[in-house]
């Protein structure tokens, strides 16, 4: 099921299937935020701003949620 990191909830596996690369900082490249990465979420702030992954089982990165909003993937079968 295609989705965006957004609307992931904690726990939720998924494989990173596109990236706008003008709206995604160099950094977030920089630590795994690529298609066909893994990505986990591990925590959400208690207003859902930022978002707590773990990319590549590695890369631990807190991002925003608007930014979570661009990042499309898809999600593993539970």
């Amino acid at each position: 099921m295609k989705t965006t990191v957004d609307l992931l909830q904690i726990g939720d596996k998924a494989i990173i299937t596109h990236i706008d690369l003008d709206k995604i900082p160099l950094k977030l490249l920089e630590m795994g935020c690529l298609p066909d990465n893994e990505l986990e979420v591990i925590q959400i702030a208690p207003l859902g701003d930022p978002i707590y992954l773990n990319v590549n089982n590695g890369s631990h990165i807190a991002i925003r949620k608007e930014m979570a909003h661009e990042i499309e993937v898809e999600l593993h079968q539970k």
